[in-house]
């Protein structure tokens, strides 16, 4: 299938429209042929008189044409051409996404903002139910979802900031993955992992630094990956003990490291991790069944990472997540409901549900091992069970790629909500990222819909090393975008 966009108003969206009913179509370039009766084509065509929009597929042909209004902006004109391609491709098709026309990535956030314009209840959910044409269930979720963070975001002060330190290494690839990151099995990488934690260890420095000169305040601690834990012993607390050196703990309203992977977490691992202040792990099965996790590349068992759950809460982690996937190869609607079950009878604070997405640089795209994932939204039915146990859900986001237009969902025991994934997903304040690959992303401090900037490092563990005194030189526009913030408020003082 190929998708051709012709016109002004045919852009991105047209695009991406398309895409939520057929994921693997290409974009044809301009001179693409569209007298090829057996090419199979959907197009979105804005004319100045007309928009045209059509399907040919298996020899068929469907299509509709409305005129167009010379008063119409180009923002309605886009608007109307999707709507037109959008209900053609659901009425030839059948499907009916479960985010309707959306392809925006922070359902959530339109909701705060509608709240924050001054929209009222009713105006929102035309928006989500009419003009985006979601299901019900998908926008009581969101709603639900917006109700819950209100309070943390309204508790926001404008100089508040986050923390993130990444850590690129992997005991083993899942076929799923397209992160950059390192396995540690081959001495290549492990002669990498040292001079990457001293650089890393630097570059919080260099962030504690731009963090007391712009008068910021870290409210919260992330390390990720990649996973963290693959580090050694050593290596750890190293990070660690540098990260409590450099930002004051007591101050902070969080503080996570993800020890995902129970072939690389052990109890001295966890015990640092206590030790040095984390507030909250994760422990990410992805799944419970062994056969599916050897089918995505894992080197583990379902009882390694019980008894990983089980030796995280006997040193004394009282704050754990655990991610599952829905989706992944091998996987059933029975098989999921068992591992969602199995968390669920762990009793953690947290239970992360994520559809699967594939990306162009897994080996599940790249081996073309994808499938059709036929019954991942009955899956994502099974979820019912962490409501009946109590667990409610506090952020959700989407990515283009995801089975089914689905979407990832967090859930949280009352009171237990990662308020990380909150503040990074609804952009409220800046997150300060240090690590290979990197991207610090600097917020407006606020400021609704001010301006975002971001600073990215370089993406793979052995340029990051090579190039570090770069790294740190870019360092500097942290302090720049804040003293460029200051003096636009005053200029804007000024003139009220």
């Amino acid at each position: 299938m190929q998708i051709v966009l012709r016109g002004d108003a045919a852009g991105y969206e047209a695009e991406h429209v398309a895409r939520l009913f057929f994921p693997g179509a290409e974009l044809a370039g301009a001179d693409c042929r569209l007298d090829d009766p057996d090419a199979d084509v959907v197009a979105a065509v804005d004319h100045t008189l007309a928009r045209l929009v059509y399907l040919r597929r298996g020899g068929r042909l469907w299509w509709r044409m409305e005129t167009v209004s010379r008063h119409d902006t180009r923002r309605r004109r886009e608007y109307a051409l999707c709507r037109l391609l959008y209900e053609l491709l659901k009425d030839c098709t059948g499907i009916r996404p479960p985010w309707g026309m959306m392809t925006g990535v922070r359902p959530v956030r339109i909701i705060h903002d509608m709240r924050a314009e001054g929209a009222c209840e009713a105006d929102i959910a035309e928006r989500f139910l009419d003009t985006y044409d979601c299901t019900p269930r998908r926008f009581e979720m969101a709603r639900a979802i917006a109700d819950l963070q209100r309070p943390v975001l309204e508790s926001c002060a404008p100089q508040d900031c986050s923390v993130y330190a990444g850590i690129p290494f992997c005991p083993s690839r899942c076929s799923y993955c397209s992160f950059v990151s390192r396995t540690v099995g081959d001495r290549s990488t492990q002669a990498l992992v040292d001079p990457y934690v001293d650089c890393l260890c630097q570059e919080l420095e260099a962030t504690r630094t731009q963090v007391e000169r712009c008068g910021l305040r870290v409210r919260t601690l992330y390390i990720g990956g990649g996973t963290p834990t693959s580090l050694s012993a050593p290596q750890l607390r190293r990070l660690m003990e540098k990260m409590a050196d450099c930002f004051p703990l007591d101050a902070l309203q969080e503080y996570t490291v993800e020890a995902g992977r129970p072939d690389c977490t052990d109890e001295e691992k966890l015990r640092i991790i206590k030790e040095y202040g984390a507030t909250r792990i994760s422990i990410n099965p992805q799944t419970f069944s062994d056969e599916v996790l050897r089918g995505i590349g894992r080197r583990h068992t379902a009882q390694d990472i019980l008894d990983c759950y089980h030796t995280a809460r006997a040193v004394g982690h009282t704050n754990i997540n655990m991610d599952l996937i829905a989706g992944l190869p091998g996987d059933t609607v029975e098989g999921f409901r068992r591992s969602l079950e199995t968390a669920i009878s762990l009793e953690p604070e947290n239970i992360t549900v994520h559809t699967l997405t594939l990306k162009r640089a897994s080996n599940l795209v790249v081996e073309h091992r994808a499938a059709a994932y036929d019954d991942v939204a009955a899956m994502l039915e099974q979820c019912t069970l962490l409501e009946q146990a109590g667990y409610r859900p506090y952020y959700l986001y989407r990515q283009k790629g995801t089975l089914q237009n689905l979407e990832n969902i967090g859930w949280s025991k009352p009171g237990r909500e990662c308020l990380y994934n909150i503040y990074i997903m609804e952009e409220v304040h800046s997150i300060l990222s240090a690590g290979a690959g990197g991207s610090t992303k600097l917020v407006t401090p606020g400021v609704r819909h001010g301006r975002i900037e971001r600073i990215f490092n370089y993406k793979y563990p052995t340029e990051y090393i090579d190039r570090f005194d770069m790294v740190l030189a870019r360092k500097e526009g942290v302090k720049h975008f804040y003293d460029t913030c200051r003096k636009n408020a005053a200029e804007t003082a000024g003139r009220v």
